[in-house]
């Protein structure tokens, strides 16, 4: 099982041939040199450990009122 999914949308910032740049604004390509993070080619090879997870979700605030029947 994929660790996002089995349809992934392919995307650069996550490729096997990629890599950000210090800014993370443009990838360096292996094969087609500098790209955006948005491009994808047909050489696209996934790679989980380079996907960045989103943002945390916040909880709300719970009072003991909430939890009393």
């Amino acid at each position: 099982m994929a660790l996002f999914g089995k349809k992934i949308e392919p995307s650069c910032s996550y490729c096997e041939w990629g890599s950000p740049d210090e800014e993370e604004e443009m990838v360096f390509c292996r094969r087609n040199g500098i790209v955006s993070p948005l491009y994808s080619c047909r050489h696209f090879q996934y790679a989980p450990l380079r996907r960045k997870p989103g943002q945390v979700q916040t909880l709300p605030k719970f009072d003991p009122e909430d939890f009393s029947l």
